[in-house]
C-alpha cells in the first residue's frame, strides 16, 4: 500500500469520517474506492455513494479505478453524471439504478434539482480533489447536494492542498474526522528541478522555447495560471511551429477529450495547462513539466512537478520566473535559493533548429 492507503483504510474501513491530503499518483482513489466497495450492498439496486469531483477527466478516471478495483463484485453498477454531455441519457441510465455515483457538482446538483437523482440510500459521501471544487467556484452546488445527502453517514474528504477553506467545510459536513497527511514531497533522484530568471512575459516565450529544443522531452506539461494565458501561449508555440495544444476550462468538452487524447497517444508533444485542468490527467510516463509562470504556493509547486518522475523513471522540472516572484521562489522549499539556484538559459542559436515532431499521429475512425 502507499503511505495515503496505509494511513486511511483502517478508519475508512472502520466506518469513520476521513480528511485525507496527499497529491496527485498518491493512490487516495484506491484508498477510498475500497472503503465505498466493502460497505456497497451490492444487492439493492440503489445509490449507496456518491463521489464529487472537480472535472470530467478526474470523473472518468475515479469510475474507471472504482470499476476496476470492483471487478470482482459480480454485477455492480457505477455512473458517471458530468456536465459537456446530455441530460437525458443520464436520466435514462438513473432509471435503470446504480450503485455509485461519480460526477462534478454542478451536473449532480442539476440531476438533484430536477428530481431525476435520489439520495435516500446514500451512506458514504467522498469529496475528491475538494480544493479544486472551491477554487472553479462549485461552493454553491456542494452545499445544494451535500444538503440532501442523509444523515448519518460516512464522509471523505480528499485533498492535494488544504486551505482554510477546507478546513471550514470539514467542521460543517464531517463528524470527528480522522486527518491524514502525507507530506507532498518529490523524490530528488527521480525529479531534476532547474530554475530559469526571465525578464518580462515576452521574454518568458523565448526561454519557454529554448528549453523545450534543449531538452527535446517526447512529452511536455507547461502551467500557466490563468486560462487566456494558456490559450495564449499554446496558440504562439503552434505558430512557431511546435506540435502543442492548451487544456483549460473555456474549451467544448469535445475538444478537451479529443486534446487529452492525442496528448495521451503521443501525438501532441506539449500541453498547456492550468492546475484545474491537470486534475485528473493519469499520464504516467511524462518527461518535463515546466512552470511558466510560479505557482502561487509551495504545494502547488510540489503537485506540479510531481506529475513527472513517476514510477521509476526520471523527469525534468523547469521553472521560469522574474524579479516580482523571486520571493515566491524562495518559499518553495527549504532548499532553493532563487539567486544560487537560477541557471543560465541555453544559448539563441539552438532555435534555428526545427522542434521535434511527435512519434504519433491520431486517428479518429465513427465505425459503428
Amino acid at each position: 500500500m502507499t503511505p495515503i492507503q496505509a494511513q486511511s483504510l483502517p478508519p475508512i474501513l472502520a466506518g469513520k469520517d476521513v480528511i485525507g491530503q496527499g497529491k496527485a499518483g498518491s493512490g487516495k482513489t484506491a484508498a477510498f474506492g475500497l472503503g465505498l466497495l466493502e460497505k456497497l450492498d451490492v444487492k439493492k439496486s440503489r445509490i449507496q455513494s456518491l463521489v464529487l469531483c472537480p472535472t470530467r477527466e478526474l470523473s472518468d478516471q475515479v469510475a474507471k479505478e472504482i470499476r476496476r478495483l470492483g471487478r470482482g463484485v459480480h454485477n455492480i453498477k457505477v455512473l458517471t453524471l458530468c456536465g459537456g454531455t446530455p441530460f437525458g441519457p443520464q436520466v435514462g441510465s438513473l432509471e435503470h439504478g446504480a450503485h455509485i455515483i461519480v460526477g462534478t457538482p454542478g451536473r449532480v446538483e442539476e440531476h438533484v434539482r430536477k428530481g431525476s437523482l435520489k439520495m435516500a440510500a446514500v451512506n458514504v459521501l467522498v469529496l475528491d480533489e475538494a480544493d479544486r471544487m472551491l477554487d472553479m467556484g462549485f461552493q454553491a452546488a456542494l452545499d445544494a447536494i451535500i444538503e440532501q445527502v442523509p444523515t448519518p453517514r460516512q464522509t471523505r474528504l480528499f485533498s492535494a492542498t488544504y486551505p482554510q477553506a477546507i478546513n471550514s467545510i470539514a467542521l460543517r459536513i464531517m463528524k470527528q474526522p480522522v486527518m491524514v497527511q502525507v507530506v507532498s514531497t518529490h523524490d530528488n533522484d527521480s525529479i531534476e528541478q532547474h530554475f530559469y530568471k526571465v525578464d518580462g512575459d515576452k521574454h518568458r516565450l523565448s526561454a519557454l522555447r529554448l528549453l523545450l529544443m534543449h531538452y527535446r522531452p517526447e512529452s511536455t506539461l507547461v502551467f500557466c495560471n490563468t486560462k487566456r494565458e494558456t490559450q495564449n501561449v499554446a496558440d504562439a508555440f503552434v505558430a512557431h511551429g511546435f506540435s502543442a495544444a492548451a487544456l483549460h476550462g473555456d474549451l467544448e468538452q469535445r475538444d478537451r477529450d479529443q486534446t487529452l487524447v492525442r496528448f495521451a497517444g503521443n501525438s501532441i508533444r506539449v500541453l498547456v495547462v492550468t492546475d484545474v485542468a491537470a486534475r485528473g490527467l493519469d499520464i504516467d510516463a511524462l518527461d518535463a513539466v515546466i512552470n511558466f509562470h510560479i505557482a502561487h504556493d509551495a504545494e502547488v509547486h510540489v503537485h506540479r512537478i510531481g506529475r513527472t518522475g513517476r514510477a521509476g523513471s526520471k523527469g525534468i522540472a523547469c521553472s521560469l520566473y522574474s524579479d516580482d516572484e523571486s520571493q515566491r521562489v524562495a518559499v518553495l522549499e527549504a532548499n532553493i535559493d532563487p539567486i544560487k539556484d537560477s541557471e543560465a538559459l541555453p544559448p539563441p542559436h539552438i532555435l534555428d533548429k526545427s522542434p521535434t515532431k511527435p512519434a504519433m499521429a491520431t486517428l479518429r475512425l465513427d465505425a459503428g
